[in-house]
């Protein structure tokens, strides 16, 4: 059984009287900003993230003492 249009309609206004219409444009600019910041993340090459780290871990393990058991 799927709601029907006026079912909808009145969600949809009941939704805009609890919140205004300012919260919920502010909302969805936060929503937005969540998605780009994620495409963002995704369109970055992973092997570059992890060859530094590989490196990172590298040097810190470099500059240890050998003689120096903690």
């Amino acid at each position: 059984m799927a709601p029907s249009l006026w079912q909808i309609a009145v969600v949809i206004i009941l939704v805009i009287l609890l919140f205004g219409r300012g919260k919920i444009s502010s909302l969805m600019g936060d929503v937005a900003k969540g998605i780009k910041s994620f495409k963002k993340g995704m369109s970055q090459d992973p092997t570059e993230d992890q060859t530094t780290n590989i490196t990172e871990n590298n040097d810190q393990n470099n500059n240890q003492d050998p003689n120096n058991k903690e």
